[in-house]
């Protein structure tokens, strides 16, 4: 985002949390719910969000526009946080539905956080990203552009049906959405690195040959937060590929030390004589 479409986003994430600090989970959650259907509606219709964000109009004629637009079909509480978005200044249209999408996500995970479940709604998501990588049919079914949302979201609910959280499930339909415009695999990512930074973490992402015991990870845990200077979510995937030793990726940053790498370093030098 731009820093104007920045600044409206930051007033309505903080009163969201405002909102949230004094808010039942379930109330918090409809919220999420709410706001996720505006965003929905942003998504498909161009010409509301380009009058949702016409500097010519003043924030208070956007606001009653939606308003107007929506009548009793979402609650007071959601209604509240969308005046404060759509009545902010957005550089493009474009960045009103991402600003739109990412509120209600913070919605869902700040109910998440009130019912304190936040840490595993994270591990959750985080595990269905695996489940779904290690599945290529499954992979494709989730990530096909013409089949139906509801459809998809119908099949990821009976996945996961009595093994994650509502939310969780909740959150993957977000995925399925294309939220962010992304793919659903790294739609998926980025709800997990946004319910751990909800939590003040960040998340390495580490990927050994075997396993890691709960002892080696929390001293690796412990060794990034030192370097980082701040707690450290460790997602841990195996791949025997790797042969042995261990990547670990924060952000942009690669630490690659595993027997792999150093394989293909060799051969490539060897290549180059």
């Amino acid at each position: 985002m731009q820093a104007a479409s920045r600044e409206s986003y930051a007033a309505a994430r903080q009163r969201l949390d405002a909102y949230a600090a004094g808010a039942p989970a379930d109330r918090i959650a409809t919220t999420g719910d709410e706001i996720g259907l505006v965003a929905d509606l942003l998504r498909r219709e161009p010409r509301l969000r380009r009058a949702l964000s016409d500097p010519a109009r003043s924030g208070e004629d956007r606001s009653a526009l939606l308003r107007n637009l929506l009548g009793d079909r979402i609650g007071a509480d959601a209604k509240d946080l969308l005046d404060v978005l759509v009545s902010g200044r957005w550089s493009a249209p474009s960045e009103l539905l991402e600003a739109a999408e990412r509120l209600g996500v913070e919605a869902l995970l700040a109910s998440a956080d009130r019912a304190g479940e936040l840490g595993e709604v994270e591990d959750e998501l985080f595990r269905f990203g695996q489940v779904v990588a290690a599945n290529p049919e499954l992979s494709n079914v989730l990530a096909d552009p013409i089949a139906p949302v509801a459809q998809r979201a119908e099949l990821t609910g009976s996945l996961l049906a009595g093994k994650a959280r509502q939310i969780t499930i909740k959150l993957v339909e977000v995925a399925l959405s294309g939220f962010g415009g992304r793919s659903f695999s790294g739609g998926l990512t980025r709800l997990v690195e946004l319910a751990a930074d909800r939590r003040d973490r960040q998340v390495a992402y580490v990927t050994v040959a075997a396993p890691l015991t709960e002892e080696e990870e929390r001293r690796l845990g412990a060794t990034l937060t030192e370097l980082y200077g701040r707690e450290i979510s460790v997602k841990q995937t195996v791949d025997p590929a790797v042969l042995g030793g261990m990547s670990v990726r924060i952000g942009s940053d690669l630490y690659d030390g595993t027997i792999l790498r150093r394989l293909t370093d060799t051969r490539n030098a060897l290549a180059r004589r």
